[in-house]
């Protein structure tokens, strides 16, 4: 795989404050765009003319590209070079958003969707290694913590602005804000990063492999997104996407580990390190990202919070995030980084146990006071695992590395978002069961809540009517709470993944094996 060249030395003063800047622009505009459209949906479906399913495809047609062309990283990288890769997918990201708000039908919108996640597909593994050798080799984690904030920020950020700016402005501007980022990010990383590109080889295409790659990823995202509306494996649809995406799988696997030039270098999960800190941090993400769908729905649909209400209670998150980021990466030199993920889990698990305690009656304070403390959390989340992940590796391994690992993470994101709106439907209706089985007039307690209403002046009918409103609100609140408690129960245990890892550390002190891949 390319590799920075030894003249490279790291950057200092303005140049290292420009280039950090730089790449943590293109990174935002890219991860703001994963969750931005998601409460717009209803809007641009309405302005275009076709339904509510229909405009979901907004968001899964991105996801699709996106998930696709991630792993491509390592290879794109060999053959133009890291800078050159990254300086194109920003300006074609940029050209993708203004032709995504020109759009005027739904089938343009979707194609300009699916070029916006392809070409953003390298920036974030791109991103990674940039910023890695751009700092001395000491700094690597305080450059992974400046890299993680935008990470951590942009999905939380992306819900509040898509539907500030499609109530007080219009759709289109959800994709027109990423053109002066983009600018900006453009010129400052051809100003900053231009003579520092990567040496590049010819390699061979492997199209038996993306080929395979794009079918049973196409497969299985758009079986992720139509799943819950076709009632998974009862329809004959969802089971043939199923079916293709895991024979494509198959045949990826055994093809990417014996092909001579493999367009994903699977041989990578031989390493422990990437491996485990590969794993803990998908899923882990995964958790984080379901919950992130899944709070601000609740509230939404049982709690009566407009989308611009909901996505604010998520806000505080930013609060912790943003100020102990560096230092954690201040810290992780001098330490090691599976006691700073182990104790991130633990708040993890510590922030969804008290969101496991809500009730319909839930104040503003009790829905952001788990925020604030998730926002503790994810401080230590991404900083520790990233440089676990990459801990060991060769500096030419590093973009195919973090472009698996991250393929991976997005994958798990889109998993779990699926998995946690199915099974909240599947909870909800267990407990309204649950709920209803007492709802007779043999049963006193039922027959005195009725007498109640009566009293209070409706009549049957409308008695009725009350209770099971009520009922499908509590049993609304009782399913979400099972997610949440599951949630915690799963960051506990996937602390075991954590320490079955080797994180290498320098005679320097250096605990990031990422800083020592950087060169």
């Amino acid at each position: 795989m390319a590799q920075p060249q030894a003249s490279h030395p790291p950057l200092t003063g303005a140049a290292l404050v420009i280039g950090t800047i730089a790449v943590s622009l293109a990174v935002f505009m890219n991860v703001l765009d994963t969750s931005i459209a998601n409460v717009s949906i209803p809007t641009i479906s309405g302005d275009l003319g076709v339904s509510a399913d229909q405009g979901t495809w907004v968001i899964t047609s991105f996801a699709v590209a996106n998930a696709i062309s991630v792993p491509l990283t390592g290879w794109l990288t060999e053959r133009l070079g890291q800078v050159r890769l990254f300086l194109a997918s920003i300006v074609l990201f940029v050209i993708s958003s203004w032709m995504c708000g020109l759009s005027p039908t739904l089938p343009f919108l979707l194609m300009s969707r699916v070029i916006q996640g392809a070409v953003a597909g390298p920036m974030i593994p791109l991103s990674q290694t940039l910023l890695l050798a751009s700092y001395p080799r000491a700094k690597a984690p305080l450059a992974l913590s400046m890299w993680s904030m935008t990470t951590l920020i942009a999905p939380v950020a992306g819900p509040i602005l898509g539907g500030w700016i499609s109530d007080n402005i219009s759709w289109p501007w959800i994709f027109y804000v990423n053109i002066p980022v983009g600018i900006v990010a453009a010129i400052a990383t051809w100003s900053i990063f231009r003579k520092r590109d990567s040496v590049i080889k010819k390699a061979p295409i492997d199209t038996v492999g993306l080929a395979l790659l794009v079918i049973w990823v196409g497969s299985l995202q758009v079986m992720l997104d139509q799943g819950k509306d076709l009632d998974w494996f009862s329809s004959p649809t969802v089971v043939a996407l199923g079916l293709t995406a895991l024979i494509g799988f198959a045949f990826f696997v055994v093809w990417e580990l014996t092909a001579d030039h493999p367009v994903v270098d699977l041989s990578l999960f031989k390493l422990r390190n990437f491996t485990g800190g590969t794993i803990a941090l998908s899923i882990g993400y995964g958790l984080y990202f379901g919950n992130l769908v899944l709070l601000p729905l609740w509230l939404q649909t049982d709690i009566g919070y407009t989308a611009t209400d909901a996505g604010l209670v998520m806000a505080p998150v930013g609060v912790f995030a943003i100020l102990l980021s560096p230092v954690t990466g201040k810290f992780l030199p001098r330490t090691d980084p599976r006691f700073i993920a182990t104790a991130a889990f633990i708040v993890f698990a510590l922030c969804f146990w008290m969101r496991s305690r809500y009730t319909t009656g839930v104040d503003t304070w009790s829905l952001m006071s788990p925020t604030l403390v998730q926002g503790i959390a994810m401080a230590g989340f991404f900083i520790p695992l990233v440089s676990i992940t990459l801990s060991g590796l060769p500096g030419n391994r590093i973009a195919a590395a973090s472009g698996l690992s991250n393929f991976v993470r997005i994958m798990c994101g889109g998993i779990g978002t699926s998995i946690f709106t199915t099974a909240w439907d599947h909870r909800t209706s267990f407990h309204h069961a649950q709920l209803t089985e007492r709802a007779s007039t043999f049963d006193p307690t039922f027959g005195q809540s009725m007498t109640q209403l009566g009293q209070m002046g409706l009549d049957t009918s409308q008695g009725y009517t009350l209770f099971d409103r009520l009922v499908t609100q509590q049993a609304a609140q009782l399913g979400v709470n099972d997610l949440f408690y599951i949630s915690a129960v799963i960051f506990l245990v996937l602390i075991a993944l954590i320490w079955i890892t080797r994180p290498e550390r320098s005679g320097g002190g250096d605990s990031s094996a990422a800083a020592s891949a950087a060169h």
